[in-house]
């Protein structure tokens, strides 16, 4: 028999606090009418899910990152995003994906999926490595909004609320993770 322990503060499970959510695709992905299996799209890995790197015709390429929100009482909630970046900087990050070079890896881009309970969607952000088995994480924006994301402390229950009421995550087209995002190995970008 599985014992369920539930959090004092909201009543959820207390597994629903540190949480690992990927999106599947990037927002401008989802709006396209093929999405990721339109003619020219290369990716890391075919299931969109499992791909760290995209490049879709006409839309743009996107790294996968890790915005990790710290919340009240010791918890992180960790997405896996999509990061609209340039094409010379998807170049350089799948040259050095792999390689020792890796733990050097510095990118700028724009968020490109939707962060609920934010309305941050195409925001700048700073990705760094700060770990050699995990793709990059968000570390800081121009954006006030995204900046104080990934900086400040949030109550718990406004997070998961949003998560629990959005599509995006934790429904249809995501796929909840218990540990970082892992570089995984795919063709050459074109």
């Amino acid at each position: 028999m599985r014992i369920m322990i539930r959090c004092a503060t909201c009543g959820r499970p207390a597994e629903t606090h540190d949480r690992h959510v990927r999106f599947r695709l990037p927002e401008p992905v989802l709006r396209t009418e093929r999405q990721h299996q339109a003619e020219g799209v290369w990716t890391t890995d075919p299931d969109p899910t499992q791909a760290v790197m995209m490049q879709v015709p006409d839309v743009g390429p996107f790294v996968r990152a890790l915005p990790p929100i710290r919340l009240d009482g010791g918890h992180t909630f960790t997405y896996g995003v999509w990061v609209g970046v340039h094409p010379d900087d998807l170049q350089t990050a799948f040259r050095t994906w792999w390689a020792p070079e890796y733990v050097d890896l510095r990118l700028s881009g724009y968020l490109a999926n939707i962060i609920e309970p934010w309305d941050v969607l195409a925001a700048p952000v700073d990705l760094v490595m700060r770990h050699p088995d995990h793709t990059p994480y968000c570390v800081a924006s121009d954006s006030e909004e995204l900046h104080d994301i990934l900086t400040r402390e949030w109550d718990h229950g406004l997070v998961l609320s949003a998560v629990c009421q959005s599509s995006r995550c934790g429904g249809p087209g995501s796929e909840n993770r218990s540990r970082p995002v892992r570089r995984v190995r795919g063709s050459d970008p074109p």
